[in-house]
């Protein structure tokens, strides 16, 4: 539900084959298409002359740069980042792309996941005389590279041997000493596709960054593949193998923007897929079908027209609301719904309502939303949801919460139904899930509905959830 969730970060590099391009105005452009990962922050590193130049800020990305920002940002290769704050607080220090300079070696990375050893590795960091700007595990990402290259001074080593330490996900952008990298991990965890034209290579976390560009979609990085980018040429450089992905569901249901591909399927096919299943899972006789906006109405139309009831827009999204802060009573939270969202009275009034959402994490959305569905008068209201039941913490990207805020743990489905209000609620299976999004639940990370994770957990990091 759209509270319910905070959204990860979004990278984007850019490689022009013209050296007097330079291709900072082409990374905000990517950027902005990405906007929805990330919120709290924004950067762009571009190389000039052996020379990163970088500029960070908080806000979003039309409120960082400018065009006189962007001209000065001179290079024809670049990378950016937009970032919403999962290991590390919100906070200027922390806006990323990170640059380092040590010796000789130039580094600046955009990182997204989450490391979940990150801590331990930054206290041995710390242990070796690295000292740290941040609180984020992207610099600890960072140091580890430079530690290795310190070694040989061998970058592709240096990579291979640093993301042999991390537990957890990243798909990673670096410039090092003037060569782009594009780095997934072994898992697969977070997207990251790449994208060519005769005057570009780019790569970005979703393919709609190469929309805005004219940028063809060519596939995803692949797990765990350091995509070396110099000269005009590509080098494909790979980490050990896993036998297995753990693609994130999460990113099918609600991350990734519709009209995105990300681990080369179109996001828009398997939401569609999620509200068939849905008709085929709960076949209720109602008048109308209506979607929690933006994420949940692909798989609305998808219902609508597998059962033939009505798609009609019950709920309209303001979208000019920025990013609402935590609220101090219940009151106050219910308006900040309300200035999200607004129901129209004459799609709902005296009609038996299906309201389909993409998940249900802590609820106290749903209360609200269908609390104003109600007193539009709707006669019954029966909740559908994308997602199966959250069961547990996601400790790879996704601050959704912590295990005794879920509402699904240790409730059935008629204690659910009664705190959120609806005269029925209904999970896509499983199984229904993995069907639609079409790839085996061996190769997709299903941790936080099933509390098996792809990864270890460190035991301090499951007791701080």
């Amino acid at each position: 539900m759209q509270n319910d969730l905070q959204d990860k970060c979004g990278i984007v590099g850019v490689y022009s084959y013209d050296e007097s391009l330079d291709v900072a105005s082409w990374i905000y452009s990517g950027l902005y298409t990405l906007q929805h990962r990330g919120q709290e922050s924004a950067g762009i590193s571009v190389l000039k002359d052996g020379r990163i130049n970088t500029h960070v800020g908080m806000g979003l990305v039309s409120d960082v740069f400018n065009n006189d920002l962007l001209d000065i940002l001179n290079g024809n290769v670049g990378i950016g980042h937009v970032r919403y704050s999962t290991t590390g607080d919100s906070s200027y220090e922390n806006c990323s792309p990170f640059v380092e300079h040590k010796e000789d070696i130039i580094i600046s990375m955009g990182h997204n996941g989450d490391i979940v050893n990150s801590e331990i590795l930054r206290e041995e960091l710390k242990a070796s005389n690295h000292e740290f700007k941040s609180t984020t595990d992207s610099e600890v990402i960072c140091h580890l590279i430079i530690d290795e290259y310190n070694k040989d001074h061998d970058v592709i080593r240096s990579i291979k041997s640093a993301c042999s330490r991390l537990i957890g996900s990243y798909s990673l952008v670096i410039l090092i000493n003037g060569v782009l990298y594009a780095v997934r991990d072994p898992l697969g965890m977070k997207p990251l596709a790449l994208g060519t034209n005769d005057d570009f290579i780019v790569v970005a976390s979703e393919s709609v960054a190469f929309d805005s560009l004219d940028i063809d979609y060519v596939r995803s990085i692949e797990p765990g593949e350091i995509l070396a980018i110099d000269d005009g040429e590509m080098t494909s450089y790979y980490l050990p193998r896993e036998e297995h992905t753990a693609n994130c569901m999460f990113e099918y249901l609600y991350f990734a923007r519709p009209d995105s591909i990300i681990f080369d399927k179109k996001v828009y096919d398997v939401r569609l897929n999620v509200g068939k299943k849905l008709a085929e899972e709960y076949p209720i006789d109602a008048d109308v079908v209506i979607a929690v906006p933006d994420s949940a109405i692909p798989a609305t139309l998808g219902y609508s027209r597998a059962t033939g009831i009505p798609y009609a827009e019950g709920l309209i999204k303001n979208r000019y609301v920025g990013r609402t802060f935590i609220m101090p009573t219940q009151k106050d939270r219910d308006l900040a719904v309300k200035l999200k969202m607004n129901t129209i009275e004459s799609v709902l009034k005296d009609k038996r309502v299906i309201v389909i959402d993409d998940s249900v994490v802590r609820g106290t959305t749903s209360t609200t939303i269908i609390k104003m569905i109600r007193e539009a008068g709707a006669k019954e209201v029966h909740l559908l949801v994308g997602c199966p039941e959250i069961i547990s913490p996601c400790y790879y990207g996704i601050a959704m919460a912590t295990k005794e805020e879920l509402l699904a743990v240790d409730r059935t489905n008629e204690e659910i139904r009664d705190i959120i209000g609806v005269d029925s609620i209904g999970y896509i299976s499983i199984e229904g899930l993995v069907e639609s999004i079409g790839t085996p639940a061996e190769d997709l990370c299903l941790g936080c509905i099933t509390g098996d994770y792809p990864t270890v957990i460190p035991p301090e990091l499951e007791d701080k959830e």
